[in-house]
C-alpha cells in the first residue's frame, strides 16, 4: 500500500480548510484516512498550521510520502528538517557533542599564605626574613 500524507479539503464554498492527513494514495481526496496530523488554515492571517511532529515523524520514517504542499507545511513545522537531521542528509553543528575529550590535568600550586599558615611560628619569621632579603636585592 502507497502511503501518502496530504491534504483533504473542509469548509464551505470559497472557505477552505485543510487537515494534514496519512491516507492511502488511491483513495479520494476527502476519502476516509488512515491518521489525521494536523491542520490548516489558509484563511486567517498568518495561517493557521497546528501538526504533530512525533506522529508524522514517524509516519516519514515508515515510509509515506509527503505531497508538495504536505511536505511545504512539514518544512514550516520542522518535522520535515527534524527527518532530514535523522536520515543524515543534513549536517548540523553543535547539536550532537562528540565523544568527551579527557579534560586536561592542571597542578595548582599552594600560595605562600597557605604554606605560612601551616608553619609554626619560627619557621614563619625565617621565611620572612628570605623574603625580606630578596627583596633587598
Amino acid at each position: 500500500m502507497a502511503v501518502k500524507i496530504r491534504l483533504t479539503r473542509l469548509g464551505k464554498k470559497k472557505q477552505p480548510t485543510y487537515r494534514v492527513v496519512v491516507m492511502d494514495s488511491r483513495k479520494p481526496r476527502d476519502g476516509k484516512y488512515i491518521e489525521q496530523l494536523g491542520i490548516y488554515d489558509p484563511r486567517q492571517e498568518p495561517s493557521l498550521i497546528k501538526i504533530d511532529n512525533e506522529r508524522a515523524l514517524h509516519w516519514l520514517r515508515t515510509g509515506a510520502q509527503p505531497t508538495e504542499r504536505a511536505r511545504k507545511l512539514l518544512e514550516i513545522s520542522g518535522a520535515w528538517t527534524q527527518f532530514k537531521v535523522a536520515r543524515g542528509e543534513i549536517h548540523t553543528v553543535g547539536g550532537d557533542e562528540p565523544e568527551a575529550a579527557p579534560e586536561p590535568v592542571v597542578e595548582v600550586a599552594k600560595a605562600p599564605e597557605a604554606a605560612d599558615e601551616t608553619a609554626t611560628p619560627d619557621e614563619t619569621e625565617t621565611a620572612e626574613e628570605t623574603v625580606d632579603s630578596s627583596d633587598a636585592s
